[in-house]
């Protein structure tokens, strides 16, 4: 944008004057340094806590654009492919899983969210309810699949084989008394199947995008700290300042902290505290 001289004359005197004054705050050309980024999200209740982050980064200057996908193979594509600048929806040892044969070179620029994991049921009320042989439908991915059987058996319905080195999957169960069926699904086909199972894993997000009361899993994990979600970047643009600005907004915004407070209570906390 072109300026009338008198006014980017103005604009010139005061910078001189921060300047010599040794000011050391964000100036005006600092912001418009900033280029516009754009986000990869997952869909569901706390991408409003994003939208919210970009709001904020736009009365600073900083122009967002929120790109929300449906799956989890997608936002990794478009960060790969150059279509979005950041993605915000896994955590480490997920992409971990992925990288190597997918040919992705990210890192980390941030911590986001530490999530509970649950176990959903629209059939029972309780665990102790589950009969012999029920379905239980969890994630078709090792990581969160394994993260849903690592809280099966920590309520007594399975166990796995001792030693595992890596994230556990059907074949390393080696007891199930209740020769319960499970079921590997997409992870967010697992919501609209509660219907047809009698149980299923999920995050209080993804759940309550499928009209699911977030609070209502019969059991939830604990907070871990390797699964807090990251924003990835590609490994060139680590030193991305737009990036950078928009995660210190995130992380530092009251009102992102109430968002996600009123979506989720306690089954979401900061992971940067």
């Amino acid at each position: 944008m072109k300026l009338p001289f008198g006014r980017r004359s103005a604009i010139l005197s005061v910078l001189g004057l921060t300047l010599l004054a040794g000011i050391s705050s964000p100036t005006f050309a600092q912001a418009e340094e900033l280029a516009p980024i754009r986000i990869g999200i997952n869909a569901g209740l706390s991408a409003d806590a994003v939208n919210q982050a970009a709001k904020e980064a736009a009365e600073k200057g900083l122009k967002v654009e929120v790109i929300e996908f449906t799956d989890w193979v997608v936002p990794n594509e478009a960060l790969k492919s150059k279509e979005i600048d950041v993605n915000y929806f896994q955590h480490q040892p997920f992409l971990d899983q992925n990288a190597k044969k997918a040919g992705y070179d990210f890192v980390s620029v941030g911590v986001g969210t530490l999530t509970k994991l649950g176990l959903y049921s629209k059939k029972y009320k309780s665990i102790e309810e589950l009969p012999e042989g029920a379905k239980v439908a969890i994630s078709d991915d090792p990581v969160n699949g394994g993260r849903a059987l690592e809280l099966l058996q920590s309520i007594g319905l399975i166990k796995l084989k001792d030693g595992l080195t890596s994230a556990a999957i059907p074949a390393d169960i080696v007891e199930n008394p209740k020769k319960l069926d499970i079921i590997e699904l997409p992870n967010q086909q697992i919501p609209r199947a509660l219907d047809d199972v009698d149980l299923g894993q999920g995050y209080p997000s993804g759940m309550g995008l499928f009209g699911v009361d977030p609070n209502s899993a019969l059991v939830f994990d604990g907070v871990q700290t390797r699964y807090a979600l990251r924003f990835f970047v590609r490994k060139e643009d680590e030193a991305n300042k737009s990036v950078q600005e928009f995660v210190r907004t995130y992380q530092n915004s009251p009102e992102v902290r109430a968002i996600l407070k009123k979506h989720f209570g306690d089954l979401t906390v900061p992971a940067w505290d």
